[in-house]
């Protein structure tokens, strides 16, 4: 049996799909939605929902949530195959993949992974002082600022020192 997603239902297109359709009930359940991810791991399909609050975030957040879009899902069933529904934290230390994950994150310290590298690093630390649609500016501890495209990037994430 092939659990694979069709060609024109995509897992990005899925989880642009469910972000869309879960959007506003994510907001009416006291939280907003951080990211939707639909991936496979293992065997089996995953519809992670991410979400965040003002205050952080719970179980009982994550079961309320989770409450409250599970009918969503079931009436507009977006996915043709099974999969496993998870709403959980972004947790401290999250990726910024979206253009509204680096606008809510400006000011906050963030790790940068390049393809290729900078100065002969491909890590680099430091402030997000900028974002805009396809780039961002990188303020590193020495005070200088670098601009780099998104495209450019392998992962850039917040950072936790702890």
């Amino acid at each position: 049996m092939n659990t694979a997603p069709t060609p024109k239902a995509r897992p990005k297109n899925i989880a642009e799909r469910v972000r869309e359709l879960l959007f506003d009930t994510v907001l009416e359940a006291e939280c907003y939605l951080w990211d939707v991810e639909y991936v496979k791991e293992g065997a089996e399909w995953i519809l992670r929902i991410v979400i965040d609050s003002n205050e952080g975030v719970t179980l009982d957040d994550c079961e309320r949530v989770s409450r409250a879009i599970d009918p969503v899902l079931d009436e507009a069933d977006p996915i043709e195959s099974s999969y496993r529904l998870e709403v959980t934290s972004p947790g401290v230390e999250r990726p910024l993949t979206r253009p509204d994950h680096y606008e809510a994150c400006v000011g906050e310290q963030i790790e940068v992974r390049l393809f290729a590298p900078y100065n002969g690093e491909k890590t680099l630390r430091g402030i997000l002082a900028e974002t805009e649609e396809k780039s961002f500016k990188l303020e590193l501890p020495s005070g200088e600022i670098i601009e780099f495209q998104k495209a450019d990037t392998a992962k850039v994430s917040t950072v936790f020192d702890w």
